[in-house]
């Protein structure tokens, strides 16, 4: 019988417990400031270099802009950094070799701006919030999830959270999953299926 009022923090906590004994690490990010540093901090590490001030002011302004699609172009192309000694090819993904990428996972990230908005979990990669986990307490409707995104798209889904990919929701009974894109509708028929929760 406890399953059934599992609580919105203990799937939380579980789903973070799984995903860091699968080589996930567990990073504490806050805020915006937060994801930007940790950022840095991953991009350096995946390129195997250290990015100065300067240099890694000019990679975010090649991150701005565009659409969603346009940014998931870059992702998977390289940015030209001129550097002294000659052009730096900065890698944002391994694609043909994804082991080889830095994965972690956060939760509780908040942006303030009108709203105040905390994201359930995020997976980040190489230090792209790149996967969005939207979770409610245990058989609670799905749809209060996914109206929870699209109230973020609105509000609060800016800078490097526009990179996000995938969402996913979940309540602990089901969890479907949907790509990023500028029209997001509620139609559990357009919605993937990754599994039911046994209670």
């Amino acid at each position: 019988m406890a399953a059934d009022v599992e609580s919105e923090a203990t799937l939380e906590k579980k789903l973070i417990e799984s995903l860091v004994n699968n080589s996930y690490e567990r990073v504490n990010i806050k805020d915006k400031d937060d994801l930007e540093l940790n950022f840095k901090k991953q991009l350096e590490k995946f390129n195997n270099t250290t990015f100065t001030d300067n240099e890694f002011k000019k990679i975010l302004i090649h991150l701005e802009g565009g659409s969603i699609f346009e940014k998931a172009k870059k992702l998977r192309d390289q940015f030209v950094l001129k550097r002294k000694e000659g052009s730096f090819y900065v890698k944002f993904l391994n694609k043909k070799e994804w082991c080889k990428n830095l994965f972690q996972v956060a939760n509780q990230i908040t942006y303030s701006k009108r709203y105040v908005n905390r994201y359930d979990v995020t997976i980040l990669i190489n230090g792209f919030p790149l996967a969005q986990i939207e979770l409610k307490k245990r058989g609670v409707e799905l749809k209060q999830a996914f109206n929870q995104i699209k109230r973020y798209q609105l509000h609060s889904y800016h800078n490097l959270f526009n990179y996000i990919q995938i969402f996913v929701i979940s309540n602990g009974v089901n969890t479907k999953y949907f790509a990023n894109n500028e029209n997001l509708n509620f139609d559990l028929r357009d919605l993937k299926i990754i599994g039911k929760t046994q209670k």
